[in-house]
């Protein structure tokens, strides 16, 4: 459960969160993406098109209650999170392709989301409270906003505030496991292995069709990785939010619990992955790269 200090919390988490995405972006971002959008196309293809449609045939084919197929939903709807910034400069990805992509799908999630979770929760007899979603999807638009106004004002203080950002999607884990967790752990030890592997699953599958989306469409192998991993790493933080902030009780509960496995087991998922993406050391790699931006 989830009570309402740490409801105030994660709220707060989120803004700054958002606060700090938006302070990565600057009017010309959107500008040269426009001038560009190949690089931008693929990642929204990526988000909305490969992961709801991973996450539904993970739960149409795992034995899971609707709570939990719900929150697979979910978690497989959400735009790409800011965690897949920091590994994609680890791995010697396209880190400016990263940032757009991952800012992109959450300004064009707006419209999207609600629309792919209606079309997949249609098909298995799932309720949706779509306005409730929309709201709270909006109201989160606004840190973006903020964040790129301070860093339209101030260079020093959006570097600082997307800083700020990025490391607080980091503790975002580390609260869940010191918070949500202990408080949860019968409900855990209860969960079927079936949540868990949707849980790995969700990340571990977008990965690897997006890399090989990627690839198949000829990609220099940095923006191959860049493409693979912000299509696995969803916004776990959002996830919880928008779950925290329209069901109740029990029921919240259980529709978090593949939100919060996956946040936790995501950050080992793309640390393997980052590891292997640095390893390559193909000729291929010493090409200059086909430009998406």
């Amino acid at each position: 459960m989830v009570g309402a200090f740490e409801q105030a919390l994660l709220a707060l988490m989120i803004f700054v969160i958002m606060l700090g995405m938006g302070a990565s972006l600057t009017p010309r971002d959107f500008y040269l993406a426009l001038r560009r959008p190949y690089g931008l196309a693929i990642g929204v293809i990526s988000q909305y098109g490969f992961m709801p449609l991973i996450g539904f045939l993970l739960a149409t084919f795992l034995v899971v209650p609707e709570t939990i197929a719900l929150g697979i939903l979910i978690m497989a709807c959400m735009p790409g999170g800011t965690t897949s910034n920091i590994f994609t400069y680890f791995s010697k990805g396209n880190l400016a392709l990263s940032v757009l992509m991952t800012v992109t799908s959450t300004v064009t999630g707006v419209v999207l989301i609600p629309l792919v979770l209606v079309l997949y929760a249609s098909a298995l007899n799932l309720e949706i409270p779509r306005e409730n979603i929309i709201v709270t999807l909006v109201l989160l638009l606004v840190p973006v906003a903020i964040g790129m106004v301070l860093r339209k004002l101030s260079a020093n203080v959006g570097a600082v505030t997307e800083f700020f950002g990025s490391a607080l999607a980091l503790f975002f884990i580390v609260f869940l496991m010191v918070s949500w967790i202990p408080r949860n752990w019968q409900f855990l030890l209860e969960t079927t292995p079936a949540t868990y592997f949707a849980s790995i699953g969700l990340g571990l599958f977008g990965i690897t069709i997006g890399y090989l989306f990627a690839r198949a469409l000829r990609l220099h192998p940095r923006n191959a990785r860049t493409v693979a991993l912000e299509t696995g790493i969803q916004n776990g933080p959002l996830a919880i939010a928008i779950i925290v902030f329209t069901f109740q009780g029990s029921e919240a509960q259980a529709i978090m619990a593949v939100p919060v496995l996956y946040s936790l087991f995501i950050v080992i998922v793309s640390t393997c992955v980052t590891l292997v993406f640095r390893r390559a050391n193909t000729a291929a790699e010493q090409k200059i790269p086909d430009s998406l931006l």
